[in-house]
């Protein structure tokens, strides 16, 4: 379906809603400020500034208000990097695909939560044009609200969260961070897909966190194979509406437990792995103990010892 997506100043929103009143539909979509109906086509505006002209002649209404500089599929740049067996095509950025990815890996407080997520393909300018993207450039109450949105929009996904103490289990056991990863995005795709069942999306894109072929090892470890159409792509959510969709879910999964982390210490925990994370790991040690930080860290960072000499 033809459709254009135009970026507009909030007096044009207003402009606008005031010209399509008598047209309103009753129940505009999540984070809409409203929703029309023409002869040309249908006009979703967002509180993003984003608005949607969908239908059989979008331009129509469209031209009235702007210049559709911005459509719904942009030019792939590459990404500079040797392209493996496993990337994607192009197409599959606008098709009816699963995306997927995680956040806190690289946080020393906190859960690594993966998401996949399944977007349609007549989903992904509604996605855009409510602001989702590449959640490294979002901050954490957008995301937030975002991850709201794409909730009440009934997109499909599948969220895992797994608590440090698991964390720790895992890499005593001679577990790499990247085999964690492996098992719990392939955990979180076979998931969804069961959930989406008996509707098969054109294809899977991973955001890469290692080589297709140290993935497919990670499986085979422990006896688990690659599901069909699997696709890996460095910086992927900067590509694909669904890989950033998995992102804003995972990553707001993330934010909530950290926020839960210090409502349930009383005690600033900080994310990422700083020397304020040394501080805040060396005041729970001195507050419940050394054996409290199983639960809430990841241990084998090296924040640890540096808490310990920190409470010396």
């Amino acid at each position: 379906m033809p459709q254009v997506v135009l970026k507009l100043p909030a007096s044009t929103l207003e402009e606008m809603k005031a010209h399509y009143a008598r047209q309103q539909k009753p129940n505009p979509p999540a984070s809409a400020l409203f929703a029309a109906k023409t002869n040309a086509c249908t006009i979703t505006a967002y509180r993003s500034g984003k608005v949607l002209f969908q239908g059989q002649n979008p331009g129509v209404e469209a031209d009235k208000w702007g210049t559709a500089s911005s459509s719904t599929s942009k030019s792939t740049k590459k990404s500079g990097r040797t392209q493996h067996a496993f990337h994607p095509d192009e197409k599959l950025f606008t098709s009816s695909h699963i995306g997927s990815d995680e956040a806190g890996t690289g946080d020393y407080f906190g859960p690594i939560t993966v998401a996949a997520a399944y977007v349609k393909a007549e989903q992904i300018p509604q996605l855009k044009a409510i602001g989702v993207k590449d959640s490294k450039n979002l901050s954490d109450a957008q995301i937030t609200d975002l991850a709201k949105d794409i909730v009440a929009m009934k997109i499909p996904y599948s969220l895992l969260r797994l608590p440090n103490k698991k964390y720790n289990q895992w890499q005593r056991k001679g577990w790499s961070q990247g085999k964690i990863k492996t098992i719990l995005h392939h955990q979180a795709l076979n998931s969804l897909l069961k959930k989406i069942e008996p509707e098969k999306p054109d294809g899977i894109l991973i955001d890469q966190f290692s080589e297709p072929h140290v993935y497919q090892k990670h499986l085979k470890s422990e006896n688990q194979t690659l599901q069909n159409n699997v696709y890996f792509m460095t910086k992927a959510e900067s590509y694909s509406i669904a890989v950033a969709t998995g992102s804003i879910i995972a990553r707001s999964a993330f934010v909530k437990a950290m926020n839960q982390l210090e409502f349930d210490t009383g005690l600033p925990i900080p994310k990422g792995a700083s020397s304020k994370v040394d501080q805040a790991a060396a005041a729970i040690i001195k507050a419940y103990g050394e054996t409290k930080l199983d639960e809430l860290a990841k241990v084998h960072f090296a924040n640890t010892q540096k808490a310990k000499k920190l409470v010396k």
